[in-house]
């Protein structure tokens, strides 16, 4: 991805590198964001036009590209147009890798796939756009993934009990299922960012 075609990348990246130098910890996130049915093409041509230049700011709600400040710690974009995942992406997309029709990859799994490009202290984050008529299977998936009580969350190495992270990741998937179900009711797709 260069910064030419992704303008928002560098953007994201260094706001990121200043999370991780701040906090410690790897700061890559999930971010999607609803687009409507007849800009499907556009986002495909360029994806960046429908991210935000600071989606973290969008989460959290902070002001865009604030180094510093005080966060609402609430999305200011509503629900409906944007789904945060915050790291919880990784277990989704372990839940999501097999349990498929064919042994292969759950439909869902389509909406969680990715993985960044690291280089040095940075990455480049990943990028996809999915189609309106690709969201119902995923949407009726994320449900069974939802209704499925005994499913094992993946371990994860952050230091978060297994309680603890199971309620975690069971939050993000709840969130996941909403959205994709509020795209299928109003016939958009959507782009995500992992990074």
């Amino acid at each position: 991805m260069d910064e030419e075609r992704y303008p928002q990348g560098g953007v994201v990246r260094v706001f990121t590198l200043q999370v991780i130098l701040h906090d410690s910890v790897m700061g890559i996130r999930y971010y999607a964001y609803a687009v409507e049915a007849d800009r499907i093409e556009d986002a495909l041509e360029c994806p960046s036009m429908f991210l935000s230049c600071d989606p973290l700011a969008d989460a959290l709600g902070m002001e865009v590209g604030a180094m510093s400040g005080t966060a609402i710690m609430r999305q200011v974009v509503p629900e409906q147009d944007m789904l945060y995942l915050d790291k919880a992406w990784s277990e989704l997309q372990e839940l999501s890798r097999t349990g498929g029709y064919d042994g292969g990859p759950r439909p869902s799994y389509r909406m969680f796939e990715g993985k960044v490009c690291m280089f040095g202290m940075g990455w480049e984050p990943w990028v996809r756009v999915l189609r309106p008529e690709e969201m119902k299977a995923i949407s009726l998936d994320l449900k069974s993934l939802c209704l499925e009580e005994d499913e094992p969350i993946p371990e994860h190495s952050d230091g978060v009990s297994g309680g603890e992270r199971m309620s975690y990741v069971a939050s993000y998937l709840r969130a996941a299922c909403r959205f994709a179900d509020v795209l299928v009711g109003s016939g958009r797709g959507m782009v995500y960012m992992i990074g």
